[in-house]
């Protein structure tokens, strides 16, 4: 807070909040504190999908401009009017939230702002935020400092004055330099003419810790040459801005074995997630390790039961002692049970005296999130047959109750209940929910899977090939089909798809570990061929290899 401003009761607080340079990750804790509890929040466009993901629904969110003025409505605010959205809802007595690209104290607009707020005595706080100008070169490989000391001087090209570029042309100093692409080749023309060598080392990254992030290394010499070539430039999109190392630091044979960004295994891809909305959560944070772009498609909704009265006879027969034992074969499973509880009151001390089984960790996951620790959950495949193996004939010296309550959906097969007769156990087989084909996905997500804008798709059962098929159209060739088992790869090859990727274990993180193995290989031998790194979906159709992990 600022201790000199007087905290009038009429008046709100602004908090001045850094949202750093892009990577919705490089938030602050304080950051999202803020965000949680803002009434107003009014953000730098190129941010605004970054941190209202922390705010509230209900939160106030007046319109911004976007990065091209010249097609924005005349009576919507620019960014210069800021500042009056600000004091308005201050004075209005709202807790304004003021979020800018990198850290509010390196801009020069967001200094006025707080100044007219202690003008009026407007209470206000600063959250910093990560500067664009050292993220991106820490997401590019390109360390600014060394054990030697070197000076760091940085320099925004659109203000810099003669003055200001021969004391960079004089020195030695790691430059760290924003500006426009398009601008690259001048400002690196301006420090040559300033004394610096042509053969400097420069490296620029172009939407930095972003998945698009892009790093070319040159020099300042050939820099508007190494442009042209990757056929960057021209380009219509010459304005985005980016940010220039110039030093030895930068050099190509050290960003080489310090770009743990940009070599992540997937880095960049498009990866189709075709899942209920509750199941591709984890999975969807796995690939976004791997450096990917998750873009999830529920290609199942999952319903109540027709008639309810067999589920809730059920649950009642757990609290009456009716079984020995509970299987869940699904996380779907436990949230229908979990929900039925909750309709009756009942939370898991309901389970007392009851055995648990869970047939994988996912499922172990949720049941322990209810407040119950599975007894049972399979040492080896995590499947229905697994479950099988562990599972204990029954015995009438040790288990006082024969019956098993299996709350399933309503397709599920009929490996497990068959086996569990088989182990002398009776079984209630119980539909807790249903399966049905979720709603088709947007025109522009449909089209993409069509026409190869996706770079890869994660099959993790067979409906989930035929209802994707069946709601969107086949993936095109060039995508890169990853199955979770011999199952599902044969339902995929039916629907005309060639399976590049198979799970050694059926498990949605091994397929996405199998897929992310994928990625490196593809990755490495196009290294070793000297051929650019590319994504499958910059590919043309017929240019791929078969291959299979």
């Amino acid at each position: 807070m600022n201790p000199t401003a007087p905290n009038h009761s009429a008046s709100g607080q602004v908090t001045f909040l850094g949202a750093g340079p892009g990577d919705p990750g490089l938030l602050t804790l304080r950051a999202v504190e803020a965000l949680a509890s803002a009434d107003v929040l009014i953000a730098d466009p190129q941010v605004l999908d970054v941190v209202r993901v922390h705010a509230r629904a209900q939160v106030d969110t007046p319109l911004q401009a976007s990065a091209d003025e010249a097609s924005i409505p005349a009576d919507v605010p620019t960014l210069r009017d800021t500042a009056n959205l600000v004091m308005a809802a201050a004075r209005a007595g709202k807790r304004v939230v003021r979020a800018v690209t990198g850290d509010p104290g390196l801009d020069g607009n967001v200094a006025e702002e707080m100044l007219a707020c202690a003008s009026e005595g407007i209470v206000f706080e600063v959250v910093p935020g990560i500067a664009a100008a050292v993220g991106v070169p820490a997401y590019a490989g390109v360390p600014l400092r060394d054990a030697e000391g070197t000076d760091v001087r940085f320099v925004d090209a659109r203000t810099a004055d003669d003055r200001c570029w021969t004391e960079l042309g004089t020195s030695d100093a790691t430059a760290v330099v924003s500006t426009t692409l398009d601008a690259v080749a001048a400002a690196a023309g301006e420090l040559v003419s300033a004394g610096r060598k042509p053969d400097t080392p420069l490296t620029v990254t172009i939407a930095g810790t972003t998945t698009r992030q892009r790093t070319w290394t040159a020099t300042l010499g050939s820099v508007a040459q190494v442009l042209k070539a990757a056929k960057v430039l021209p380009s219509p999109d010459g304005g985005q801005p980016v940010i220039a190392v110039v030093g030895e630091r930068s050099a190509a044979a050290q960003r080489d074995r310090l770009s743990w960004f940009e070599s992540k295994p997937l880095f960049g891809w498009r990866v189709l997630v075709p899942r209920t909305k509750e199941q591709a959560a984890s999975l969807s944070d796995q690939l976004v390790s791997y450096g990917a772009v998750p873009h999830e498609v529920p290609t199942i909704a999952v319903e109540p039961p027709r008639t309810p009265q067999q589920m809730e006879r059920a649950v009642k027969g757990l609290v009456t002692g009716r079984y020995e034992w509970i299987a869940f074969t699904s996380v779907n499973a436990v949230k229908a049970v979990r929900e039925k509880f909750e309709e009756y009151g009942l939370d898991a001390r309901a389970f007392a005296g009851i055995k648990v089984a869970a047939v994988g960790e996912q499922t172990a996951k949720a049941l322990i999130a209810f407040g119950v620790k599975p007894d049972l959950v399979p040492s080896g495949e995590q499947s229905a047959a697994g479950l099988l193996e562990d599972w204990p004939p029954y015995d009438p010296v040790f288990d006082p109750i024969d019956r098993v309550f299996l709350p399933r959906a309503d397709i599920a097969t009929e490996t497990l209940v068959a086996g569990l007769i088989e182990l002398g156990w009776e079984v209630d087989d119980v539909t807790a929910y249903r399966t049905v084909r979720a709603s088709p996905p947007p025109a522009d997500t449909r089209e993409a899977i069509k026409g190869g804008g996706f770079d890869a798709v994660l099959f993790t059962s067979s409906s989930t090939v035929r209802n994707l098929v069946g709601i969107a159209g086949k993936p095109h060739n060039v995508t890169v089909i990853a199955c979770i088992g011999p199952a599902t790869a044969k339902t995929a090859e039916e629907h005309g798809l060639r399976v590049d990727v198979m799970s050694p274990e059926p498990s949605v993180h091994k397929l996405a570990e199998a897929l992310a193995d994928f990625g490196a290989a593809r990755r490495d031998a196009a290294l070793e061929a000297g051929d650019p790194v590319t994504r499958p979906s910059e590919r043309r159709p017929g240019s791929r290899r078969r291959a299979r992990s």
